[in-house]
Formats: structure tokens, sequence, C-alpha cells
């Protein structure tokens, strides 16, 4: 019995982050925060370019050491007509909600973003107004309430939104360190099509329609999506279709 245990754990998690951290390795990094490049990468269109009203789920891998196992999520809206974006995260210095910090589209510790969900038009108009109502009532924006490890971090602060607004939540990678904390053991996934039960985002296992079948060891996921093929492994995140 004990040696399953060791091959479960040795084929699901160990590997899968021991290759990914053989090729992290190979990446170029920037040394530190203050020689990173935080400029807008040029993902998005001008605001100003299109008139509907647009949300955007982003993530980029974080830096250095920590790009191994996680990536940092962000929100970015745009109300119908408006001639700019707006970008939320959630940061581990001050107060940890922040407004615009960053270009929307911007790039993070050097690394590229990329959109995992987004949603437009009506689908936005009737989002935004959940997203700012979400955002108003996080429960860990005081000053102190960040923990990179387990959470709650950036990760988190989407997962809440997420279950504000469902329709983002096919957008969580199983690389976003901290989208599984909860004070609560047993609880709905974001999507609420499915159960979860987490310990502190530490120890858990969520099974759902959208979220597929995840289990979360210290934080790191595996998994497997059957909605839309993918296998989930800790460092490497999903790997077959997209979710959205």
């Amino acid at each position: 019995m004990l040696r399953r245990v060791w091959l479960f754990f040795l084929f699901l998690f160990l590997l899968p982050l021991v290759s990914h951290a053989a090729f992290w390795a190979t990446q170029a990094q920037a040394p530190n925060w203050h020689s990173a490049d935080w400029s807008s990468s040029g993902l998005l269109p001008p605001a100003s370019s299109q008139r509907r009203a647009v949300v955007y789920l982003m993530a980029a891998r974080t830096g250095r050491w920590k790009g191994i196992f996680a990536h940092h999520s962000w929100l970015v809206i745009k109300r119908r007509g408006a001639r700019s974006y707006t970008r939320y995260d959630v940061v581990g210095w001050g107060a940890p909600v922040r407004k615009n910090n960053y270009a929307a589209d911007g790039r993070w510790y050097s690394h590229e973003p990329r959109i995992i969900a987004s949603l437009s038009g009506a689908a936005a108009r009737r989002a935004i107004p959940k997203i700012w109502l979400a955002i108003s009532r996080y429960p860990f924006a005081a000053y102190g309430d960040y923990h990179v490890w387990p959470g709650p971090n950036s990760n988190t602060f989407v997962a809440f939104i997420a279950r504000a607004v469902p329709e983002l939540a096919a957008g969580l990678l199983p690389t976003a360190v901290g989208k599984d904390y909860s004070e609560s053991l047993v609880g709905k996934v974001p999507s609420g099509t499915g159960w979860q039960i987490s310990w502190r985002g530490i120890l858990g296992i969520s099974l759902a329609w959208v979220e597929g079948f995840e289990i979360n060891l210290f934080g790191a996921v595996a998994g497997l999506d059957l909605r839309r093929p993918a296998l989930k492994l800790p460092g490497w995140g999903r790997i077959g279709m997209a979710a959205g």
C-alpha cells in the first residue's frame, strides 16, 4: 500500500514538478523585481478601438523560482463605450487589492501574459456589476491579509470573483496556486457545477463539470478535465484543449 502511495505521488506530482523545474532553468529570467519588464505586451487591442464591454481574465508566470509552480492572475474590464481598461490585481505589499497598478496587458516579472477567459458584449455588461460587487466584498483586502502560499493571494482573489461570475471559472489555471484557498472545509467550486473539499488550499480534492477532477497537494494540482479533454499537471499546468 505504501509503495502505491509513493508511486502515485511520484508520477502525478514529483516528476512533473522536477521536469518543469529543469525546463524553467533554461528560460531567461529577470534577476530581480526592479529589472523585470512590466510594460504592455500589446496583447489587448486599444480600448478605444472597441465600443463593446469586455472582461478578460489574464495570467502570467510568476517570477524567478516561483514560476516553476505558479501563475499570477488578474482581471481586466472595460465598460461599454469606455476608452480605457481597468485592471484589478492582488499583490503582496501594502493594501492587497490594487487598481491600475500595471498596464492592463502588462508583462508579469518579464513573462508574457495570456488571456485565459473572456466575456464581451451583453455577457460582459451583465458581469461587470457583479465583479465590482465581488471586489468590494473580497474578505482578504486588509493590510497583512496576503500570503503567497497557500493563500489568500492573487489567485484566491480571482477565484473569489469567479464565484460571482461563474462564466470565468473555466479559465482558472491549475497552476494558479491559491485558487483553492478557503476557510471552509467543504464548498462549491467557483463554477458552481461541483464540490470541493479543501483544507486552506494545502490539501484538497475537487469534482465538477467545469473544473473537472483535481487533487491539490500542498498547492500543486494534478487532475483531468473530461468536458474539454486535458491533463492537469503540477508545474506544466493544463495540457490539452483550452478550457474556455
